[in-house]
């Protein structure tokens, strides 16, 4: 305890990455400790004075001065000066080595280290790095060589080491949850029963139905046998608090496992909708804490996490670190730079993968080369800590002192403290956390939830459930902003999979990841569902497991029953097998060696060694990411909700998306081009009428209409459209560019709310606004001729010329990222029809296997770029005209083609064959060109707009 006191005191009070302790430090903490003085050689020796102090403080024999002999030239002078001092101090010595590595080969990946904190190469280092490899463990028989002279140095060490070990261990360490967390006296059995009973009285209302009220209790009664009340009550009042600050949050996890936690408000998942297992978030058997995850809305999760520094205490709240470990990419790169190899060799080598040697790279390397050095030591550093940064949102809350238990420190961010382990860590040592999450979509969600109103007010509990007109959209792939099946994957699976219920949804976000790809899960499902492949089971026992969903493992939970009942896995070792496939590419000799005990204890068993291989196969996709399916519960609810707002509230649920972002898949744009296609009038960026954030406006007919708000405008500073609606709102609409000048507003925000067409509903368009702003920034001109206004703007005599529509289309894009008035490819249609390049609308008119292959020329704007890496090189592209979009497939032959047009046109033409399976339709490429912007605005309306107002002024 002492010792982590002292680390924290030396950390807290200095900045990220540096330890600086004081005397009062060291009184306040020496209690316990033993202390050995061993300056670095380069340092100057403390004062004996100093040292005398030291004595006198660490009493009791606790105090040491450090021998070292490192077989340098100086070795002898130093042992005698720390004779001397240790006499005239009486201070005993003991014999270290200053240890920086354990092996002698060690020694070049230490000095690789080096060069990256120095940023200097191997050459550059110089005397900068270690003379030699003596800083290592070395045997106690070369330790009593080194020093024989000193035989009561050896002694002492010997007996510092026994004295350390003596009685204690770290599992000593005993983790208190907070206590304070019930009212004084209460019970916390006893309150946290009180809590859920009322919650779920307000859920299931008087009449609690029989299995949900026997579920409740048996989970009541395990939580009160493994004391885990403080936990729950814990995770309740950080979610009590987020309500009372209307901060929409939801339990993501293993918590959607049990009623308790839905009772409590912390999971909206409601478990008569789900048939999950409380035992995979708390068991007897396991005998491990539980983990509670909760998302909150990704803007305001920071006054979530200042609530529990405030509540806690820095000294009892903290966040956990994530050990950051050296992958081959980074490490081949790093040590490439120390070594100085050339940048194209290095490329080369980190996308090639982990050669075994240096004869296994397909670059030519002979051994003993500075590459073949290079992929050697690279090797050797994969799996070692590279650095230590805060957990995405891990909290440790504790009764007592946490920096009793592990050093806390200060991170990065400013008012943020970490404590020095990471997440396996905390588990090793039964630590409990709970993390404390940002997700974007909360904020969406619950933005439009407060644009919908109602009393009472909509939540997630009380979104009707079952609504098949939404499972009928989601079947369409009508999903653009919905959250997690909007993606391209997603939306191509939807009109295969056609989710009918809830349970289908969660089957749908599970399926499409790594881990079930890998694993060859998807079409076997797809085809049982289909009901083009029989479901078959070996046995009854596997039938248990996976009939649920056709026979196929998607769900981390199955894949450990699996490993159970087919491979005869004790609970212990399937847990094992969980932690394996999530620390894979940590750690692959584990996963191996599980893979070995599973493997032959099916055969045992009796399974074909097709099913063998298939459920192998199958096990090890999860540790390409695979989700339990608890998790798939929890994300299914939020997939359920946003479908339902955007189905039933399109306006709401548009612009609450747009206020939200960035977030999710597809830009601005997209959003606004898909809420007009469902009936949304969408209305401009206007001085007048815009507030900061898009708004909802009524229309003459009652209906909901999309105001774009002032942040739509790029460039424009948060700061300053709060100003000009400050300003609108206390002054009235009419605010031309010269009110809000002489109010306060900097001529280039006004520059930008022009370019972006926000004066239009004053009577002054894009040119003229511009030109008011301009006379504004030049003050009086007294050439101007007379019919000029005092204010800049043009006579009806002198109006300038109309802009061109292409002009303006391309003028809206610059300004905001999108155009009301019309689509840019809709300019280049005439061209585009003479090429015999279609429309993406069009593309999707073609028959389902149709008798002869069809080929086709699409053209639009890129939206999304995509190569996930289980895709086996082949990369997705998804383009826009103005008759919507088309989805393109193409193989890494013509990515690397057509290289320039595909990773940087804004606009692309793609030439290739149009495929389709159902609903379905993409196009595989074989050529893809590139559309300049420039192309878009065609040359006589760049001269037009460059000289008409100067022919005009003449």
């Amino acid at each position: 305890g002492n010792l982590c006191g002292l680390l924290t005191a030396g950390r807290r009070g200095s900045e990220k990455g540096a330890c600086r302790l004081f005397m009062s430090d060291l009184r306040q903490h020496q209690s316990g400790l033993l202390a050995v003085l061993s300056p670095q050689r380069h340092e100057r020796m403390p004062s004996l004075t100093s040292i005398r102090l030291l004595r006198a403080m660490f009493d009791d024999d606790r105090l040491s001065m450090a021998l070292h002999r490192h077989m340098e030239g100086e070795d002898d002078c130093e042992v005698d000066h720390r004779d001397r001092l240790s006499l005239a101090a009486d201070v005993p010595l003991v014999v270290t080595n200053d240890v920086r590595f354990h092996e002698q080969y060690h020694r070049r990946v230490h000095d690789v280290m080096a060069c990256l904190q120095l940023h200097c190469t191997l050459d550059e280092a110089g005397t900068r790095l270690l003379p030699n490899s003596e800083r290592r463990l070395h045997s106690p028989a070369e330790m009593a060589d080194r020093f024989v002279s000193h035989p009561e140095a050896i002694e002492r060490t010997w007996k510092i080491a026994e004295r350390a070990c003596e009685g204690f261990g770290l599992e000593q360490v005993r983790y208190r949850p907070p206590r304070d967390v019930c009212p004084d006296g209460a019970d916390e059995d006893g309150y946290l029963r009180s809590l859920a009973e009322e919650g779920l009285r307000d859920r299931c209302g008087v009449e609690v139905p029989h299995a949900v009220r026997q579920q409740f209790d048996r989970e009541l009664e395990l939580i009160a046998e493994l004391r885990y009340a403080s936990y729950f009550l814990t995770v309740h009042d950080i979610v009590r608090f987020a309500r009372s600050r209307r901060i929409l949050c939801q339990g993501r996890g293993s918590a959607a496992n049990s009623v308790v936690c839905w009772a409590l408000g912390i999971t909206a998942v409601d478990p008569r909708r789900s048939n999950l297992l409380f035992e995979r978030f708390l068991s007897r058997q396991r005998d491990e804490p539980p983990d509670i995850d909760i998302d909150f809305e990704h803007e305001r999760r920071e006054e979530v996490i200042q609530y529990l520094y405030r509540r806690y205490g820095r000294h009892r709240a903290a966040l956990c670190a994530t050990v950051i470990t050296w992958r081959w990419r980074s490490a081949i790169r790093e040590v490439g730079r120390v070594l100085g190899i050339s940048l194209d060799v290095i490329e080369r080598l980190a996308k090639e993968g982990v050669p075994a040697d240096a004869a296994q790279a397909s670059v030519r390397v002979e051994q003993g080369t500075m590459t073949a050095l290079a992929i050697d030591m690279a090797n050797m550093m994969r799996g070692l800590p590279r650095h230590r940064s805060q957990h995405v949102g891990g909290f440790v809350i504790t009764a007592d002192a946490l920096e009793s238990i592990v050093p806390i420190e200060n991170a990065a961010m400013e008012d943020r403290t970490v404590i020095e382990w990471d997440k396996d860590d905390l588990e090793a040592m039964g630590l409990l956390k709970i993390d404390v999450l940002g997700l974007g979509m909360l904020s969406c969600i619950r933005r439009c939830m407060d644009e919908i109103g109602g009393d009472p007010p909509l939540t997630l509990a009380t979104i009707p459930p079952g609504d098949p007109v939404v499972y009928d959209m989601c079947c369409r792939a009508d999903t653009v902003g919905v959250f997690q099946i909007e993606s391209r994957a997603q939306m191509a699976m939807l009109p295969r999979l056609r989710p009918q219920n809830f349970y289908d949804l969660v089957v749908e976000i599970a399926l499409v990841r790594p881990g079930p790809i890998q694993g060859g899960m998807v079409h076997p499902y797809l085809r049982r569902r289909e009901g083009r492949e029989a479901v078959t089971y070996p046995n009854d026992a596997v039938r248990e497991v996976l009939e649920r969903t056709l026979g196929v493992p998607i769900f981390q939970e199955q894949a450990m029953r699996l490993a159970m009942v087919a491979g005869g896995f004790s609970a212990d070792q399937a847990e094992q097998l969980r932690r394996a496939m999530g620390a894979w590419k940590r750690r692959p000799d584990r996963m191996a060696s599980i893979g070995e005990r599973l493997v032959e204890g099916m055969r045992e068993r009796g399974y074909s060694e097709s099913f063998i291989e298939r459920c192998w196969k199958q096990i090890h996709g999860f540790s390409e990411y695979g989700f339990p399916e608890s998790h798939a519960a929890s994300f299914a609810l939020l997939v359920y909700a946003s479908a339902w707002l955007r189905c039933h509230h399109p306006a709401a649920f548009a612009c609450s998306l747009l206020n939200s972002q960035p977030m999710g898949f597809y830009a601005p744009a997209q959003i606004i081009r898909d809420a007009k296609e469902h009936g949304v009038e969408v209305r401009p960026v206007d001085i007048s009428h815009s507030l900061v954030g898009c708004s909802l406006e009524r229309t003459e007919g009652g209906h909901s209409a999309l105001r774009l708000g002032l942040r739509m405008v790029r460039g424009l500073a948060g700061d300053d459209a709060a100003h000009v609606c400050s300003i609108v709102s206390r002054s009235g609409a009419s605010q031309g560019p010269g009110q809000l000048h002489d109010a306060g507003i900097g001529a280039g925000a006004l520059r930008r709310l022009a370019q972006a067409d926000a004066f239009r509903s004053i009577g002054l368009d894009r040119q003229a606004a511009l030109w008011e702003i301009r006379l504004l920034e030049q003050g009086t001109m007294p050439l101007f001729p007379a019919g000029w206004h005092g204010e800049g703007v043009p006579s009806a005599s002198h109006r300038l010329p109309a802009m061109p529509a292409v002009e303006e289309v391309c003028r809206d894009y610059a300004a905001t990222g999108l155009s009301l008035k019309a689509h840019p490819m809709s300019f280049l249609r005439t061209h585009l029809e003479t090429r015999g390049v279609v429309t993406a609308a069009s593309v999707g008119e073609v028959e389902e296997a149709p008798p002869m292959v069809r080929r086709a020329a699409v053209a639009g704007l890129v939206l999304v770029r995509q190569r996930p890496h289980s895709a086996k090189g082949m990369v997705f592209m998804t383009i826009e005209d103005e008759t919507g979009a088309a989805n393109i497939v193409m193989t890494p032959q013509v990515e690397s083609k057509c290289r320039v047009a595909v990773r940087t046109s804004p606009a692309v033409v793609v030439h290739g064959v149009v495929e389709r399976r159902g609903e379905v339709v993409h196009l595989k490429a074989d050529h893809v060109e590139g559309i300049a912007v420039e192309a878009i605005r065609p040359a006589t309306a760049r001269r037009q707009t460059r000289t008409q107002p100067v022919r005009q002024w003449r």
